[in-house]
């Protein structure tokens, strides 16, 4: 369960919002001032933070810097373009003025939350003796490089994410889309054959699978 903190002195907007949070399956943390949010975060690491801005002692401002890795939205009466600038370069994701609608927050949370997680995605991709530097944008088998097109990438780097898994000709379609949307119904038994060859080549194996009346699988 997803821990979010809520640094806010105003007890009747905290319970409100705590008590949104429970319904949507997040642990609620409290915190009622700035020097309470900084001994909080020393014994626990909350999923995300929603940050106040006027708090007695430590400020909102003050707080921010001193909190590394972890999403924060602010959440303030402060409406001021400048201060939403000022919090936004220094470090917050997100910035909601109050009052705000709770649907819109928990929206909000979710997104960044979803962010947060693809940040913490693993950077090389393995399955047996296949590998994938995703930074690099470099495929090699058995320590051979191997040269991919840009569709042909996309479909290897969706089976291996979900290797052992038969993916459906539409699945691939629609989850590539983004990188390529020139792949149609039509071309991808070409693209996955063109890839099967050249991954065939290296040393003779196959590792993938054509999955009769669903679609494609890795196998490594």
């Amino acid at each position: 369960m997803p821990k979010i903190l809520m640094i806010e002195d105003d007890v009747h907007i905290g319970d409100m919002v705590s008590e949104s949070l429970l319904k949507a399956g997040f642990e609620p943390l409290r915190a009622y001032s700035g020097t309470e949010a900084l001994l909080v975060l020393e014994r626990s690491r909350p999923d995300l933070i929603l940050l106040d801005l006027m708090l007695p002692g430590l400020s909102g401002e003050e707080i921010l810097p001193e909190i590394r890795d972890i999403p924060v939205i602010v959440l303030s009466a402060k409406a001021g373009i400048d201060d939403k600038v000022e919090m936004l370069l220094g470090g917050a994701v997100d910035y909601m003025t109050k009052p705000f609608e709770i649907k819109e927050l928990l929206a909000r949370i979710a997104a960044h939350l979803r962010k947060a997680a693809g940040n913490d995605a693993p950077q090389i991709l393995t399955a047996g003796h296949l590998s994938m530097n995703l930074p690099a944008h470099e495929v090699r088998l058995s320590g051979q490089s191997i040269r991919l097109t840009k569709t042909e990438y996309a479909i290897l780097k969706l089976l291996m994410k979900n290797k052992g898994q038969a993916l459906s000709k539409s699945t691939i379609l629609e989850r590539i889309s983004e990188d390529t949307p020139d792949c149609t119904d039509a071309s991808l038994k070409q693209h996955v054959s063109n890839l099967r060859k050249k991954l065939r080549g290296v040393d003779g194996n196959d590792p993938i699978e054509a999955v009769w009346g669903i679609g494609f699988r890795l196998n490594l």
